[in-house]
């Protein structure tokens, strides 16, 4: 009876595991925003089915060079491609999950969800305008807290980030100015700070450093006990970061057949405005077949079985209308002779 082996591993700043790679095995790397839920869904996965998933959390700009280069079986990105970017580079792109991304401080006698930001102000922090805790419009906003007279700390990504992305996307939605000498990317020029790799990397800073102020995907603030930020939204709230804020942002989602959509500054009064959604990328023709419908059925797996793990780590599960797209977008994913790999019906 043949057995198919699939290595398993969640590489990351902390830990890096190194595995013989042979030709059965499945492989994917990119951004480190849904690491820790892949790495819950590929533990219980192993433990149902048997087979194993080898994900490496190197950051967004990597999983695309990764699956770009056909290095890996499948990319993993917080920004999504374009359907411009896709068709160039023969790939499909399908979301996985939902989660948001919170600023998070290291500032003694501050609780979490005490400290509250504009994004204006966000972007004037991380222009380097905004220099000391007891700034006047930091103070303004938070008169019964007893801030420091202390230097901020800018921690940013170092590497290659969707998580960035999103963050600069939604800097830009929210200040002209950010949005003129910055803009969004993956690996924007940023003015200030020091750079930590991957969440993982951002976390352990933020951590480390008293005066700091960072960003993370939720998981990584919650898991790691690091204090979150609110941000006020659209509607001038100030909603606590949880699967209901981010489900309620993610509720605006029009999703189509390429499935680019960014979910930052929406409406509503519940909404948390940096929400995101994270992209999974395959090539469309597969040269191996057998790899690319494993990684669809570890999916549709995860799409059946993973939401309760999901919500655990304060993620938002796809809803059924958003998964049953996906899966018939799946049907594009093909071998040499044009049929498909996969078929989740």
């Amino acid at each position: 009876m043949r057995k198919t082996l699939i290595s398993v591993v969640v590489a990351t700043a902390f830990a890096s595991l190194s595995l013989a790679v042979t030709a059965a095995e499945v492989t994917g790397a990119g951004a480190s925003f849904p690491a820790p839920i892949y790495a819950k869904w590929a533990d219980a996965y192993n433990k149902a089915t048997g087979n194993k998933i080898n994900y490496q959390s190197i950051g967004s700009g990597g999983g695309i060079k990764q699956i770009q280069a056909k290095t890996v079986d499948f990319g993993a990105s917080d920004m999504p491609l374009t359907p411009e970017q896709l068709t160039k580079d023969g790939l499909t792109q399908f979301p996985a999950v939902i989660g948001g991304i919170v600023p998070v401080v290291n500032l003694a006698g501050v609780k979490p969800g005490e400290l509250k930001l504009t994004g204006a102000l966000l972007a004037d922090i991380f222009l380097g305008k905004v220099t000391k805790w007891s700034d006047k419009a930091i103070k303004e906003l938070n008169p019964s807290l007893n801030l420091p007279d202390s230097d901020i700390g800018v921690v940013r990504r170092a590497d290659g980030s969707g998580t960035s992305f999103v963050f600069t996307n939604y800097l830009s939605k929210a200040s002209a100015e950010w949005k003129t000498k910055v803009g969004e990317s993956t690996a924007p020029q940023w003015p200030v700070g020091l750079g930590g790799k991957g969440n993982e990397g951002v976390s352990a800073f933020v951590q480390k450093l008293p005066g700091s102020i960072g960003y993370v995907e939720y998981a990584y603030a919650k898991t790691n006990k690091l204090t979150h930020a609110l941000v006020q939204n659209k509607d001038k709230q100030f909603p606590q970061p949880d699967d209901t804020t981010f489900k309620a942002a993610a509720a605006y989602a029009k999703w189509d057949a390429s499935f680019y959509e960014i979910l930052t500054d929406e409406p509503g009064k519940e909404s948390w405005p940096i929400t995101s959604a994270t992209f999974i990328l395959m090539h469309k023709s597969q040269d191996k077949p057998a790899q690319g419908a494993e990684v669809l059925k570890f999916f549709d797996w995860a799409y059946k079985n993973g939401n309760k793990m999901a919500e655990e780590l304060e993620y938002v599960p796809l809803p059924d209308a958003t998964t049953k797209l996906v899966r018939t977008s799946w049907d594009g994913v093909k071998d040499a002779a044009g049929k498909p790999v996969f078929s989740a019906k």
